[in-house]
């Protein structure tokens, strides 16, 4: 069986979607990941699931330790890493509810640890490749689910990733519409950053929960409405996540 880790950010990190579920203590080098990993199993896999906010939602996007997250799911010879996130839509086509597979991002973030490589050893610099930083097999897998789900989702989007805690201004939101985002997060970087680093292969499957700042037709996002839109679609991106994850091959994920 394949080592599974789940990242889940707002509301989409119920440790009920485990069988023989229990929580687990990981000692990470990068410090305290705020809840347990929980622990157990999707199908024939084993499954580590953490909260990215806590499990009380007390950790802000800003102050969640990305590094010792993904350090944590190494330690557990994850073979890969999926992740939920809520996201504002920048795009008139992706509604309130609509599923997005991502596959770029834009960090848009200023305050956070964004790599391990805190120092180069001498004549040894790591600069990490990120042309595609979003696993391709397990996108794959993610949009094949939907797709027999008979769920709408978006088969690629780019993210841009902002600070937070608040949310965009009108003029930060049409300026991300112009450099080609579609979606908007607080978290997704620098977390798939450094997941490449760790050489964990990574996907995240995002819900579009609101339309950020941009439309002028409406009033600009609160919190109140990403909560209403997710709590009407969580079960979908449960759905996609054990489908998918009973997916992947017993041995893991395949090489090429």
């Amino acid at each position: 069986m394949a080592n599974i880790g789940i990242i889940g950010g707002s509301g989409l990190d119920n440790p009920d979607l485990l069988l023989n579920a229990k929580d687990i203590r990981v000692a990470s080098p990068y410090g305290d990941i705020t809840s347990p990993v929980c622990s157990g199993t999707i199908g024939e896999h084993n499954v580590f699931l953490l909260a990215r906010h806590g499990r009380e939602h007390t950790t802000p996007p800003s102050k969640v330790n990305y590094r010792s997250k993904i350090h944590t799911l190494k330690l557990l010879e994850c073979d890969c890493i999926l992740t939920t996130t809520a996201v504002g839509s920048l795009r008139e086509e992706i509604g309130r509810g609509d599923l997005v597979v991502l596959d770029q991002f834009i960090d848009f973030t200023r305050h956070r640890d964004i790599t391990y490589h805190d120092k180069f050893d001498p004549h040894s610099p790591v600069h990490t490749p990120m042309g595609d930083p979003f696993s391709e097999y397990l996108r794959g897998l993610l949009n094949d689910s939907c797709d027999t789900l008979g769920i709408r989702h978006h088969k690629e989007g780019t993210v841009v990733t902002i600070e937070g805690p608040r949310f965009s201004t009108r003029a930060e939101s049409r300026m991300f519409r112009i450099w080609g985002a579609d979606v908007i997060n607080m978290s997704i970087a620098p977390e798939v950053i450094l997941a490449n680093e760790a050489g964990i292969p990574y996907a995240s499957i995002a819900m579009s929960t609101d339309y950020d700042s941009w439309k002028t037709d409406e009033a600009p996002v609160t919190w109140d409405e990403i909560i209403h839109i997710f709590k009407q679609n969580a079960q979908k991106v449960t759905d996609v996540l054990i489908h998918a994850i009973n997916k992947i091959p017993l041995k893991g994920l395949p090489k090429s």
